[in-house]
Order: C-alpha cells, then sequence, then structure tokens
C-alpha cells in the first residue's frame, strides 16, 4: 500500500508541474506539447529525487510499460476522432488515404532499409524504429494553424492523415518487433505470411471498431444523459481497442474506426447539442492530462539516455527520418492537383513525431534485443521534431503568407 501511495504522489506532483507548464505556454500562445518536453529537459538535468523516482518509475517498471499503451492509446486516438470533421474528412479522402496508406508504407520502407544499411543496426531494430517513426502526431501544429488561422484543409489532412498512420504505425510497430525475424526465415513465403498478418489485424481490427461503433450509436439513441453517454464513450473506446487485442486484431484500428463511426453517425443519430459539448470538454480534459504526462516524459527520459560516442547516429538517424517523410509525402501526393507546393512543404515540415511513438517506444519489453537503441534514436527524433520542427512551422506559415486571421 506504501508503494502505491508513493507512486500516487509522484504522478501528482509530475500532472502539477505539468498542468503549470500548459497554463504558462497558453498564457505566452505557444503549443504547450513543446514547453513541455523543454521544461521536461532542464527537469532531466537536476537532480530533484522525487522527479527521478518518477521517472525511474514511468519509463523502467514493467507494470507501467504494460498499461501506457493500453490507457493512453484509446485516450488520445479517441479523442482525435470525435473531434474529425467527417464530411471535410470525406471531401479529402484521397488526399487523406494517400499520405495515410502510401505514404507510411513508403516511410517505413525507406527508414527501416536506411537504418539497417546506413547505422549499420539489426533488421529488428531497423524496423521497430522505422515503425515508430512513420506515425505523425499533429497535436503542436494543428493548435498553431487554428491559432493563425490557416485553411481548414490543412488541418484536416495533417488530423486525418496521423489518425489512419497511427493504426498502421502500430500494426508494422508489432509486426515488426514481435514477428519479423520468423518471416525472414521464411524467405519468399514470409513476405507473404506478413501480408496476410497485417491484412488480418487492419481487417479484423476495422470490424471490431465498425460493430462496436455501430452498437453505441444507437444505444445513446434512447438516452439523453450526458454524463451516462460519456460513459458509453469511454466504454467505446477502451472496449473496442480490448476486445480487438482479446481476438490478435488491432485495438488501435478499432478505436480510429469505433471513433469515427461514434463521431460522426453516433453524434448525428443520437446526441443533443447539451451532450456533445460536455462530451468534447470531457475528452478535452482527459487527453491534455494524458499528453502532459508523455510529452514531460519525453524530456525527463533525457537523463536515461547515454549520449556519450552517439552523436553521429542520432544525426544520421535525424536526417534519414526527415529524407524519409520527404520521399514519403512527394511520392503520396504526386498524384493530387489540389495540393500546392507551399502546402506540401508544410505538411511535409508538420508531420511531427511525438506521443505515440513514445509510448510504443516505452512499451517495449525490457528484453528486447536493442532497446535501448530504439530509445535513445526515437527520443532523439522525437525531441528534434518537437523543438526544431515544432518551433519554425509559426515562421514558416507567416513567411508562405498563409495566416488567415492571425490573433
Amino acid at each position: 500500500m506504501h508503494g502505491f501511495h508513493e507512486v500516487f504522489i509522484q504522478i501528482l506532483v509530475l500532472l502539477a508541474i505539468s498542468i503549470t507548464v500548459i497554463g504558462i505556454a497558453k498564457l505566452i500562445k505557444e503549443p504547450y506539447s513543446i514547453a513541455l518536453v523543454l521544461v521536461g529537459v532542464l527537469l532531466g538535468m537536476t537532480e530533484i529525487p522525487i522527479i527521478e523516482e518518477a521517472e525511474s518509475y514511468i519509463t523502467q517498471s514493467e507494470v507501467f510499460q504494460a498499461i501506457i499503451i493500453s490507457l493512453f492509446l484509446p485516450i488520445l486516438l479517441g479523442d482525435a476522432t470525435l473531434k474529425m470533421p467527417f464530411h471535410h474528412l470525406f471531401r479529402l479522402k484521397k488526399t487523406v488515404l494517400s499520405l495515410a496508406f502510401l505514404g507510411t508504407f513508403i516511410s517505413f520502407i525507406v527508414i527501416g532499409f536506411s537504418v539497417y544499411f546506413l547505422l549499420g543496426l539489426p533488421i529488428v531494430v531497423a524496423f521497430t524504429f522505422a515503425a515508430l517513426m512513420s506515425a505523425t502526431d499533429p497535436i503542436s501544429v494543428i493548435s498553431i494553424f487554428k491559432e493563425l488561422g490557416v485553411p481548414e484543409k490543412m488541418s484536416t489532412i495533417m488530423e486525418g492523415e496521423s489518425l489512419f498512420n497511427d493504426g498502421i504505425a502500430v500494426v508494422l510497430f508489432k509486426i515488426s518487433s514481435i514477428y519479423l525475424l520468423t518471416y525472414m526465415d521464411m524467405g519468399a513465403a514470409g513476405i507473404g505470411e506478413g501480408v496476410f498478418l497485417f491484412l488480418k489485424f487492419a481487417i479484423g481490427g476495422a470490424l471490431v471498431g465498425l460493430v462496436i461503433g455501430f452498437i453505441f450509436s444507437q444505444v445513446i439513441r434512447i438516452f439523453d444523459d450526458y454524463p451516462l453517454e460519456i460513459a458509453f464513450s469511454m466504454l467505446l473506446f477502451f472496449g473496442s481497442y480490448f476486445i480487438a487485442e482479446h481476438f490478435n486484431v488491432s485495438g488501435v484500428i478499432a478505436v480510429v474506426i469505433g471513433g469515427l463511426l461514434f463521431g460522426s453517425y453516433g453524434k448525428k443519430v443520437g446526441m443533443s447539442e447539451e451532450t456533445r459539448v460536455n462530451i468534447n470538454t470531457f475528452w478535452d480534459t482527459i487527453t491534455l492530462l494524458a499528453n502532459s504526462i508523455i510529452f514531460l516524459m519525453v524530456g525527463i527520459e533525457i537523463r536515461e539516455i547515454d549520449f556519450t560516442g552517439m552523436w553521429g547516429i542520432i544525426v544520421l538517424a535525424i536526417l534519414i527520418v526527415l529524407i524519409g517523410r520527404s520521399i514519403a509525402l512527394y511520392t503520396a501526393t504526386s498524384y493530387i492537383s489540389h495540393l500546392s507546393q507551399k502546402e506540401r512543404f508544410l505538411l511535409n515540415w508538420g508531420g511531427l513525431r511525438g506521443s505515440l511513438s513514445i509510448a510504443l517506444a516505452l512499451s517495449l519489453p525490457a528484453d528486447f534485443d536493442g532497446r535501448e537503441e530504439v530509445l535513445l534514436l526515437t527520443f532523439s527524433v522525437v525531441l528534434f521534431s518537437l523543438v526544431v520542427q515544432g518551433l519554425t512551422i509559426k515562421p514558416l506559415i507567416k513567411k508562405f503568407d498563409m495566416a488567415k486571421d492571425a490573433s
């Protein structure tokens, strides 16, 4: 009991720090995710006992690693699906799906082989890292877009791509970290097995999401009671995730599909205006808390990483990820006529890596061969991505004259 009390206090201290930082970031109109990472880095460089204990528990406890995915992922993805304006997403479906499917696969292949050949890391480690780097996290970029009045088309493409490529990246991560060596030993037949497993994960997850999303959309037609409907949304996100995982299909894709159905069809047929406002407010708050812990941990984790003699590999990894993203984005959008070169450049540079990549990296079991290398490269790229790319997005938008009604 005493141990639980200690852990609770540690997490409470981290939350207090996070929420203070978020408040200050909002006052000075800067993305809170970047502020949290920078404060985390400062904390990571200081010797504060309670911070050290919390960091040690969160990054090294196998219990935490087991729950970090199953707790944070349904929250982060579920919230995003509820907010997604479905009619906008449908209008831009060709661009979003091309980036999310074709773009993610190209990024995965380019980064995986580049890391294997150029950094000399084992193939399982190279492709596990590549899967982590194929997931984009637009949270800080979207807040800047909204603040500066960037056309809604850009936000929709970025959020839509992120939603779907998160699901694909998690499936690729699972295949790379668990099954890759087995399939490589099988030779040509292994490619077929890998494709079959991917389709099973993806299609199975989508079916679970469709069924559960439809059921809950019908259930909320019976009630007009927003606390109960919020509870239903929690059941939907966590239920679809765990049911899909139980049947060995993708929980992430189940949450995305179930949430999209619930947030578009369910909202239309079963939610009053009062419920819509309250359900969005509830998930805004829960997502803020989940993100605050993850982004602060990105910075604090710096104390666990030994950078000695690794700077060359880190710089090369960052370059590989940037080039991989560029090749993926420009190839996937090469036949999309409505995107200007400025918009393509902004989508490319705004494809930040964030909380999902960190959560997945931390979820690798302690006995995963190459866990330290994956953590080192993932944290380094996410840090670069959030700080360097994140802080240059605003000047870039202004330079491109894409800010409509900057406040």
